[in-house]
């Protein structure tokens, strides 16, 4: 059994596109998933898998929320090894006063590619900073997100990968969730 945090792109974040956590535990159930732990409202999912191709069993899941919620949802699953890769790359751990609620680590399906890479480089994003290592696209936006230009539109535009953000402080949650002793 392998355990996997799964995340899904924007659910819950308006009027529409909304589902329960207590709804989501008991579709990864029905898909035979086991061990099956929410945290907060965002769709962060923990559980536990005999799949070992976890891009296929991400479509199933997507699927499955599309069969029973009515609309599709982008699933990005992670291992806890994967994650604990994102925690120990954060290119900001080493300087003092970045404010880990201000840190976002987006979570892309498939790498970009190399042209793509160059795009998101181009990008005038002043006072946002990115740093892309491999799937993980570690944005910090020191002013907060509301009032920043580096939008999601504009990364999904320009990485043309599905993707889904969580801040660090979720990002460091998951990942201990991931490696209780009841996965």
């Amino acid at each position: 059994m392998a355990v996997v945090v799964s995340m899904l792109r924007g659910v819950n974040l308006g009027p529409h596109r909304r589902v329960s956590m207590e709804a989501l535990r008991a579709l990864y159930l029905s898909l035979g998933l086991r061990d099956v732990q929410t945290y907060i409202q965002s769709g962060n999912i923990i559980f536990t898998t005999r799949a070992r191709d976890l891009a296929a069993q991400g479509k199933r899941i997507e699927t499955a929320i599309e069969k029973r919620f009515g609309f599709r949802s982008d699933v990005i699953l992670r291992t806890p090894a994967e994650l604990a890769d994102v925690l120990e790359g954060n290119p900001f751990a080493a300087r003092p006063g970045i404010d880990p609620s201000r840190l976002l680590i987006s979570f892309l399906a498939r790498h970009p590619g190399l042209e793509a890479a160059a795009r998101l480089a181009s990008l005038k994003i002043n006072p946002e900073e990115l740093f892309l290592n491999g799937r993980e696209l570690y944005i910090y936006y020191p002013n907060g997100i509301g009032r920043s230009k580096l939008t999601v539109t504009l990364l999904d535009k320009t990485l043309s990968v599905p993707a889904t953000a969580r801040n660090w402080n979720t990002v460091r949650k998951l990942w201990e969730l991931a490696v209780t002793p009841e996965h």
